[in-house]
This record gives C-alpha cells, sequence and structure tokens, in this order.
C-alpha cells in the first residue's frame, strides 16, 4: 500500500512558511508579491522534480501536469492555494499544496501510469486579502473574474489587480485564458485543515466535506459629515460610525435567529477622520455572511438593506454598498465522498461527515466538475493566526487518502 512520507510533507509546509512579509509574527503572503516569487519558485521546483510540466495559467495560479495513457482522458486535479491572510498560520492552503506535491511524487518515484492525466494546482488570492475579491485562482478558471474586477479592485495600496498583473509578467487581457472547459475535467480533490474545532474535539483524523456554505460579502461606506465633538448637539449629528453600527447589529441579530448553520460578521471597520474630538465623518466597514441556505443569506441581505435606509433617511448620512462576492451554497460529488471512505476505512482512519463553514477553492470548482474536499484536524480549532497548527501525523493521514482517491479517479472509470 502507497504511503506518503512525512519528512517531505513538513519539509514543504516548512519551507513555504519561510516566506512571510511579517516574520516572527504569522503568515502574511499576499498574491503578487516577493513573498509570492519566492513560494512559487519553490512549488515549481518540486513539481519539476516530480516530473511534471510545469506551467503558469494566464491568471497566475501554477499547475504541473502528469501525462495519462487514456488519449483524450479528461483531468484529474488535486490542490489548495498558497496565498494567506494577514498574520495567519502555515497550515491554510499550504497543507493542499503539500498534499498535491506529495502526491505526485509518490506516482513519479514508482512510476505509476493513470488512464486519465492528473494536473497539481497551487492556486492564488483565494483568502482576498489582497485585492478584496477571493477565490481569484479558481473563478479565473470558471469563467468568473470580469474585466471590470480585473481593472478596479484595487489594494490598501492603490495598486489594481491589472498593474500587479503586468508587474508580475502577466497579461490582464488574457486572463480569460485560464478558463477550464468543464468537459476536460473528470474531478477536482482539495484537502484543506478544518479551521475549527470539531475533528479534534471528536478525536477524529478526517472530515469529508457534503456541504460548502454559500458566501456573500460586501463593502460598504456611510458618508455623514465630520463636525466637532464638543460643540455639535447630539440630535444634529451626522455620525457615520453610528449608522454603521446599527447595521452591524442588524446582521448580527438576524443571523442569529436565523440559527446554526448561519452566521455574520462584519470584520473590518474604519472611521474617518479618526480623531477623539471629532464626529465620524466617514465609515467603511465589511459584511460577510454565510449559510447552508440561500435564502438565509438573501434574508440578512434585504434586513442590512433596510437598516442602511432607515438610518440613511433617520441621519442624512449616504450609503454606497458593493456586494465583492456572491457564492451560493455548494453540495459536494457523494461518489467522491465515498471514495473517500473506502480509502480512510482501508487505511484505518477515523472520520465523519461535515459542513464546511468556510469558502474554498473546491466551491468554484464544482462549478466545473465534480469535487472532493478533504479536512485534517486543527489544533484547538485555530485558524487565520500564528497559533494555527495541524499535527504532521494527522496531515500525513489525509494526504494518504488524498493519494488514494486521486489513484482511483484516474485509473477507474468512476
Amino acid at each position: 500500500m502507497l504511503e506518503s512520507k512525512i519528512s517531505r510533507i513538513q519539509r514543504d509546509i516548512e519551507t513555504m512558511a519561510q516566506y512571510t512579509a511579517t516574520p516572527g509574527n504569522g503568515m502574511t503572503r499576499l498574491s503578487f508579491t516577493e513573498e509570492d516569487r519566492k513560494t512559487r519558485a519553490y512549488i515549481c521546483s518540486e513539481m519539476g522534480k516530480a516530473g511534471l510540466h510545469v506551467y503558469t495559467d494566464a491568471a497566475g495560479s501554477i499547475c504541473g501536469r502528469r501525462d495519462g495513457v487514456g488519449e483524450g482522458a479528461p483531468i484529474v486535479m488535486i490542490g489548495s492555494h498558497f496565498d494567506s491572510v494577514k498574520n495567519g498560520g502555515n497550515f491554510d492552503g499550504p497543507a493542499g499544496v503539500a498534499a498535491a506535491l506529495e502526491v505526485a511524487r509518490i506516482l513519479h518515484e514508482n512510476n505509476i501510469s493513470t488512464e486519465n492525466p492528473i494536473e497539481f494546482v497551487a492556486m492564488i488570492e483565494e483568502e482576498g486579502t489582497r485585492f478584496g475579491a477571493g477565490l481569484y485562482g479558481s473563478r479565473a478558471m470558471a469563467g468568473q473574474v470580469s474585466n471590470n474586477e480585473i481593472k478596479t479592485f484595487r489594494d490598501a495600496n492603490g495598486i489594481s489587480l491589472e498593474k500587479a498583473l503586468q508587474d508580475f509578467g502577466l497579461d490582464p487581457l488574457k486572463v480569460k485564458d485560464a478558463v477550464r472547459n468543464p468537459e476536460d475535467l473528470k474531478a477536482f480533490i482539495e484537502l484543506h485543515i478544518e479551521q475549527g474545532p470539531v475533528l479534534e474535539s471528536e478525536t477524529l483524523d478526517a472530515g469529508f466535506v457534503s456541504t460548502i456554505v454559500g458566501i456573500t460579502r460586501f463593502d460598504i461606506e456611510i458618508e455623514g459629515r465630520a463636525d466637532h465633538a464638543g460643540t455639535t448637539p447630539m440630535h444634529m449629528r451626522k455620525d457615520a460610525l453610528l449608522a454603521s453600527l446599527e447595521v452591524a447589529k442588524t446582521v448580527h441579530d438576524v443571523a442569529y435567529a436565523k440559527g446554526e448553520g448561519t452566521v455574520g460578521t462584519v470584520g473590518i471597520m474604519q472611521i474617518y477622520p479618526g480623531g477623539a474630538n471629532i464626529v465620524p465623518g466617514k465609515a467603511f466597514f465589511t459584511v460577510d455572511i454565510r449559510s447552508v441556505e440561500q435564502r438565509n443569506i438573501e434574508d440578512i441581505v434585504k434586513e442590512m438593506k433596510k437598516t442602511l435606509e432607515l438610518v440613511s433617511a433617520r441621519m442624512g448620512v449616504s450609503v454606497h454598498m458593493e456586494r465583492k462576492i456572491s457564492v451560493p451554497p455548494i453540495h459536494l460529488d457523494k461518489k467522491i465522498r465515498g471514495i473517500f471512505e473506502q480509502e480512510a476505512n482501508h487505511r484505518g482512519i477515523s472520520y465523519r461527515t461535515m459542513v464546511s463553514g468556510a469558502g474554498h477553492d473546491a466551491m468554484i470548482m464544482a462549478s466545473l466538475t465534480r469535487v472532493g474536499l478533504l479536512f485534517v484536524p486543527s489544533k484547538g480549532g485555530r485558524s487565520h493566526c500564528p497559533e494555527e497548527w495541524t499535527d504532521y501525523e494527522q496531515l500525513k493521514k489525509g494526504v494518504d487518502i488524498a493519494l488514494g482517491t486521486i489513484l482511483k479517479l484516474a485509473e477507474a472509470n468512476i
């Protein structure tokens, strides 16, 4: 029975962890930066050593292809992302990239041929940390990246996605060439850390995802009027912060009322001009809504818009709202989940079926092909923080399940 090697998986994780803009304070690797460049050099090198034909697609994701013996057979894909949030951890994304690299090595060193070609992918800008709209690499493959996004989405320094692509040697006008034809794909597999406490609390080795929650994300700007904090009466204020807090409370209250499986978060709040003695004249904030039911998401959006209209009329503030991302809940492939279970049972690995409350490239790839998403435990349920950790022994078990699944998908008429 083929197995992965912990030492190589650990080396992959630890090597990629070196390339951070915040050494000593977690992982910060934004897309199309120097840290990105160094990480992709390592990934490309390891893909090459594993005998893959390595290339960068038109959107900037890394692909390594291993040909199959079947003429015209569709591609089986495995991979994840290698960008990060600010001050995050070393496993969110890279765990799945390391899994893909290790599967490629095992196939190469054992001279295994498969009916279907296999592509090992490392995607970018999944987090959306730099340009605001996540899942960019997979959305490009699915034809969901617009020219408007490329031209208008900007980072904190005002650099557009278009400029970042150009600076990285990529042509913004050719991003559409990254689009994949569903007929050319057979399946996509992603290994990811759970980013939650369930597997660890239940002492389980793996989680096989049945559904990924839908995600809708907004940028909202409320324009009031900056005034002197001491001389402006309370009833005459156009306080942008106060207005934004009413919206935040609406999001919380409606999401809470929906119960388990629905959440709403205001994760960024910026106040201008930001003086202790100035009534806030402008507020910018983000709203992130997630649910296993699309109607719950739309209900929260409806109530949020209603609150915005009310505060605008009552307080005399103006509102600008932009929907940055909208992905419905995704139900993943049952047959692939069945293969996960077969591999786990064969290897004595404990598991459960679960829902993913986090967005993943897998949810976008599901619009193109059948998808399987495999979780490994997160220590203490921590993620998006420097303390993020997954034991390498647990990660190895996940890689072994992915390995067996890839072999079955690429060798059988499943």
